[in-house]
């Protein structure tokens, strides 16, 4: 058993000794910088990623002019004080029909020939209709509204219950959220907006949450609107953390302490001298080391977690050892056991 002790003492020194990074490594003071970039948003986050995006612009948020297009469906509606069989006539149509579908451009009413409404709002519609039934009929009122739209209208997937929306040129992303019973846990950092084939970076977040009218787009026919799940967006806790585990991230960010919290806090097992936040690919990642003075005393927005980051928290020197001794222990009493039974043969042998 000479042996056994420069063994140990061998591993000890080995233990002890620090293993160096390959990548570099940065401390509390640049984590703290790019928390603040995290802080800005979406748009933020997506540059910090290195991803090409298209912002929302002063043009997205203006409204536009409406026109009636081939393939809407009219609800026309008209008052006459003694024509009720006009009346109810056009009420039939609407259904029965469905509505007074546009065909190149015109829709056919009864009683009158077939007016162009082609190109013109519902105003100009009503106005032109009033004045054709005013060529037979005296004192008729039109009134005009949208029944459905062919192209002028928002496709919806994902997380929500409705699957379309007509616009008009004054319709808000905001008003379409709204009904569409979005769910408490939908991901809105992941939600997108794409306009002609192109994704429109809209902080979903930061409209919904945080009432940023910068962010309520006018929405255009063709718009496609993407509800993300909540595991769309995750971090990752390892290491020597009460719950190894992934953590949604709804929200596109989330700050340290908090996903400590959600993890089930560090264990005595835990060094907390050596928290390290492991950001970007594997190829050419960031790390970051912080302690637990940084998570006590710093506030919660100046360390902030984005999506993909993996939170590592490193063992304590001397839970490494004793782990190293529990796994060694049952092969050196094996040996002791095994030389004891040797001892006791070897002069009966003799």
């Amino acid at each position: 058993m000479k042996w056994l002790f420069p063994l140990l003492l061998l591993v000890i020194l080995t233990s002890c000794s620090s293993t160096a990074y390959r990548y570099p490594v940065l401390g509390a003071s640049e984590f703290v910088m790019d928390s603040y970039q995290i802080r800005q948003g979406k748009q933020a986050i997506l540059e910090m990623e290195g991803k090409c995006t298209r912002p929302v612009t002063c043009e997205d948020l203006e409204e536009y002019p409406d026109a009636i297009e081939d393939g809407d469906v009219l609800n026309i509606v008209v008052y006459h004080p003694t024509r009720k069989d006009l009346v109810e006539s056009i009420q039939m149509i609407n259904r029965t029909m469905g509505g007074f579908r546009v065909r190149d451009g015109e829709v056919k009413i009864p009683d009158i020939e077939a007016v162009y409404v082609g190109g013109l709002s519902l105003g100009q519609a009503r106005d032109v209709i009033k004045e054709r039934f005013s060529e037979e009929i005296q004192g008729v009122e039109v009134f005009v509204t949208y029944e459905n739209r062919l192209r002028k209208r928002v496709l919806l997937t994902g997380m929500t219950q409705i699957n379309e929306h007509p616009v008009d040129g004054k319709v808000r992303l905001y008003e379409v959220l709204s009904k569409a019973r979005i769910p408490p846990g939908a991901n809105l950092y992941m939600s997108y907006l794409l306009r002609d084939g192109c994704p429109l970076i809209v902080d979903f977040y930061r409209l919904i949450n945080e009432g940023d009218m910068c962010q309520n787009v006018v929405l255009r026919g063709g718009d496609k609107i993407y509800i993300a799940n909540p595991a769309d967006s995750t971090i990752t806790m390892m290491g020597e953390i009460g719950i190894p585990r992934s953590i949604n991230m709804p929200y596109g960010f989330l700050s340290l302490r908090e996903a400590i919290v959600q993890a089930g806090g560090i264990p005595f097992t835990g060094d907390r001298r050596n928290i390290q936040v492991i950001r970007g690919n594997l190829q050419c990642p960031k790390i970051y080391v912080l302690a637990w003075e940084h998570i006590i005393h710093l506030p919660n927005d100046s360390l902030l977690l984005m999506p993909g980051d993996a939170v590592f928290i490193s063992e304590r020197p001397i839970t490494q050892w004793n782990r190293f001794i529990e796994q060694l222990l049952p092969s050196f009493t094996g040996i002791a056991r095994g030389y004891e039974a040797y001892s006791i043969v070897r002069p009966v042998a003799n």
